[in-house]
């Protein structure tokens, strides 16, 4: 029987500050962007405290503000998340060697091949987190990938849940549709106007039935989730399928000059980024977003996958030229545009061949 453990860091943005930060603690603290709620940006992490008044991740700040005023408002200090994060992966790769990190802030682990109860591997990792940085991390173990990340989200913070074979229905049937790994916002809309709102309502429905509404491949997927059947395995090592860049400007932007400035400032960033990870790249796509959010890219594929800056540049560039926006010695744009983005895609690694054609390792962005 498999034992696949989910770790999941409360709050964990958050968190760190109130270490940093002791009188934090017991605060609405809010995470996001440059820290000040009268500009642009989206909440990257709220504490405990700060979800109480209805903010979430992902959410403008602006609009966690208005529903948390007196909410302390933090900038993103993603390095030093990282720095934190590099020690907690640490402390696990000192349990088990076999671990897939998922995320800054979590990871699973299989710890089938433990001879100690789940119960016992859970705690002492909770302990050594606690003692080396003084966070807090919630964990679920299960038969597989899917239940153990459900698994972790069942009791925070600083939870733990294992769900056994024998309970997986009893567990999974009252918790809404939403919570299985798969499933979001537009699918979740969709099974509520059919009356499919918990999981045991999912299960209820036939592998036919889904396949008619969904997809085969999808609706598969819904029909096994609902029953927590998960045959995913731990994922050691992948590869990047892209590497990019974005910037939202504070104030929509109309001047030509200031898009290809910022362009060229992506570039420069992604190129870096793709050169320290060892790969060379074949497409170059630029991302336009306008004022009223709609969002447009057009993209260039190159004859062989390169690394070269400049090259590189000229792709972009040539991207930006398709767009309806004006160009070079233009006083302003024709639409004011409020994002920027540039994205580097068919990567190949230097080390084994960047030929035209040649197959690329699969593996989640």
């Amino acid at each position: 029987m498999r034992r696949i453990l989910h770790i999941d860091m409360d709050a964990f943005f958050a968190a760190v500050e109130e270490k940093r930060r002791p009188w934090l603690k017991g605060k609405p603290v809010i995470i996001g962007g440059e820290g000040d709620p009268t500009k642009r940006g989206v909440v990257s992490t709220a504490s405990y405290e700060a979800r109480k008044y209805g903010v979430h991740s992902a959410m403008p700040l602006r609009t966690a503000h208005r529903l948390c005023p007196e909410g302390v408002f933090l900038p993103v200090d993603y390095s030093e998340y990282v720095r934190v994060s590099r020690r907690i992966k640490t402390i696990l790769h000192g349990f088990y060697a076999v671990m897939e990190d998922v995320g800054i802030d979590e990871a699973f682990l299989d710890i089938s091949a433990s001879e100690l109860p789940s119960e016992e591997i859970a705690q002492r990792i909770k302990e050594s987190i606690r003692n080396e940085t003084g966070l807090t991390c919630s964990i679920g173990i299960a038969p597989n990938k899917l239940l153990a990340k459900i698994a972790s989200d069942y009791r925070k913070p600083d939870g733990l849940t294992i769900i056994e074979q024998d309970r997986i229905g009893q567990v999974l049937g009252p918790l809404p549709v939403r919570k299985l790994w798969g499933i979001g916002p537009k699918t979740e809309a969709r099974l509520h106007e059919m009356n499919i709102v918990t999981i045991a309502d999912l299960a209820a429905k036939s592998l036919e039935f889904l396949k008619g509404c969904f997809g085969e491949s999808y609706g598969h997927f819904l029909y096994n989730a609902a029953r927590g059947i998960d045959e995913s395995d731990i994922v050691t090592h992948w590869e990047p399928r892209s590497l990019s860049r974005e910037t939202t400007f504070q104030q929509d932007i109309s001047k030509w000059q200031d898009i290809a400035r910022t362009l060229a400032g992506l570039v420069k960033e992604v190129v870096e980024d793709l050169k320290e990870r060892g790969y060379a790249a074949r497409t170059a796509t630029v991302k336009i977003r306008f004022s009223g959010f709609e969002t447009f890219t057009r993209s260039r594929s190159l004859p062989e996958a390169i690394d070269n800056e400049g090259d590189i540049r000229r792709a972009a560039f040539d991207c930006l030229g398709r767009f309806d926006i004006g160009g070079p010695g233009q006083s302003g744009v024709k639409r004011r545009v409020r994002l920027v983005g540039f994205r580097l895609s068919n990567l190949a690694r230097k080390d084994i061949d960047t030929s035209p054609g040649l197959p690329l390792p699969g593996g989640p962005e």
